[in-house]
């Protein structure tokens, strides 16, 4: 029992105030009165594949490798987020050797332009209204 007591984590006084201060913002809280957020598109929102289309915004095309090196990520990753946004027909995939050796690169497709385009627009509303609210 004691050793189970002293594993737990001690909380200092200041935490302990900010935690108490967010459950009476909660509780105080009027779902009525919430503002009305645009949905954003889950496509994109989800991290590998914003940073796959926003690095390909700013590129008129990336390698595989490039994009695995800029979003540290794993082939594997890179490979399933990918083909989700190639489904979409928010990007284009072009295989080819150089030499003997396979490459595969990206490209953002105007869909895939409109697309990101239309996020950030939604992601700015998110901003403004939590700035106001704030």
């Amino acid at each position: 029992m004691a050793r189970a007591l002293s594993s737990r984590r001690k909380h200092s006084k200041p935490e302990l105030h900010l935690r108490e201060k967010a459950r009476e913002q909660v509780r105080e809280h009027d779902p009525a009165r919430a503002p009305e957020l645009p949905e954003l598109d889950r496509l994109i929102h989800e991290r590998i594949r914003l940073g796959i289309v926003s690095a390909l915004a700013t590129n008129d095309s990336l390698s595989f490798n490039d994009l695995k090196r800029v979003l540290k990520t794993t082939d594997g990753n890179l490979s399933v987020h990918a083909r989700k946004l190639e489904e979409a027909q928010y990007i284009s995939c072009v295989k080819f050797f150089e030499g003997r050796v396979p490459r595969t690169e990206y490209r953002l497709t105007a869909a895939g332009r409109r697309a990101l385009a239309e996020y950030l627009d939604q992601m700015e509303e998110w901003i403004r209204v939590t700035r106001e609210e704030g």
